[in-house]
């Protein structure tokens, strides 16, 4: 029987321009105010989202400037390869391996267009072997650093004794537009900060956590839910129906379902951690799971600190949880995503 993948280390990163909320509210209204008629009133997002600053690869003045897809991009390649070397790093450090042990790397992200991917970029840097087999992710947004991880653990699990790095980076702030007059964008840049995060697994050594189980819901006819439109400015967000009212009416019953699939009820779960896309989704997941409002206290206090970072939000939150309360006996992490679909990932507490 093979040995379960071990969660080893859990680790986070952020570039280094902080941006406090207001101030990309008074930049919000320096940029839309007088040619979007709709604005005072979408403006108040700024305030009901829960966040307190976030940061960003580029200094606040920078998106004033006038950017195409080539500025956009180059800007992501710099900054993605500098926070995906942050982020291994720690990561590594925190599980005492170093970089040329790591046989599997798994590369999320999907808010720049890299080829070479990241981790080819960046592998002089942290020193990979020449046979590492790489694993380059697009397309699963807020939900790829859960799919991420599972993935990773699968890997990990058909290879025992083989060390899997994977890291999520998002820029998402690449995407905030001065040329989109539209509600989404509105709330995007509200909403969006950058970041980064990894994790070591591995099978047959000692960790945080075995990764007991993972799954994924798919609903049909949802595509205009969350993703990106590309033109020649760069990508543009799409939110073209609310996620809090889809959350709140569907999220339990999908997860149910993941669960049941590996013998499991919500019932056997002692943590439910969430990628907190804003705080209306945060209070919709409360309530769909019938939980006590303030129960996604870390959810709200990275989507505090951090703002909305799309892949690596979640990781962000197992990072917390682990580090100020310590992993319960079973933790269920969960984050939606385009297409429009939910990823889990269940960990049990190494003994």
């Amino acid at each position: 029987m093979s040995q379960p993948a071990t969660l080893v280390s859990v680790a986070t990163a952020v570039p280094p321009y902080c941006i406090e909320q207001r101030d990309a509210a008074a930049a919000a209204h320096a940029g839309f105010a007088a040619r979007y008629g709709d604005f005072e009133r979408l403006a108040a997002v700024f305030a009901s989202s829960g966040i307190r600053k976030r940061y960003a690869v580029r200094p606040i003045d920078w998106y004033f400037q006038p950017l195409g897809w080539p500025e956009r991009n180059a800007a992501y390649l710099d900054g993605a390869c500098d926070l995906f070397v942050d982020a291994a790093l720690r990561a590594l450090e925190a599980a005492g391996i170093s970089a040329e042990a790591v046989d599997t790397v798994i590369t999320i992200s999907s808010t720049g267009i890299a080829t070479p991917s990241l981790e080819a970029r960046v592998a002089g840097r942290l020193g990979f072997r020449a046979d590492i087999e790489r694993i380059p992710v697009f397309g699963l947004g807020c939900a790829g650093g859960v799919s991420g991880l599972a993935i990773a653990a699968r890997m990990a699990q058909s290879r025992p004794g083989s060390v899997v790095l994977v890291v999520a980076v998002e820029l998402c702030t690449l995407s905030f537009r001065l040329d989109e007059l539209t509600k989404a964008n509105i709330v995007a840049t509200a909403l969006f900060g950058d970041g980064a995060a990894a994790c070591v697994l591995s099978s047959g050594k000692p960790g945080l956590a075995e990764i007991e189980m993972s799954g994924q819901h798919m609903w049909p006819d949802t595509l205009d839910i969350m993703g990106w439109s590309v033109d020649p400015k760069g990508f543009g967000v799409i939110f073209d129906r609310a996620i809090p009212p889809f959350a709140e009416a569907n999220m339990a019953a999908a997860v149910s379902s993941i669960l049941d699939r590996s013998g499991l009820t919500l019932g056997d779960i002692d943590r439910l951690a969430f990628h907190p896309g804003g705080s209306k989704v945060v209070t919709a997941l409360e309530r769909a799971f019938a939980l006590d409002q303030g129960t996604l206290d870390h959810e709200r206090s990275v989507l505090a600190d951090y703002g909305n970072m799309s892949a690596p939000t979640a990781l962000f939150v197992l990072d917390r949880l682990i580090v100020q309360d310590g992993l319960p006996e079973r933790t269920l992490l969960t984050a939606m995503g385009p297409g429009f679909s939910t990823s889990c990932v269940s960990l049990r507490r190494a003994a």
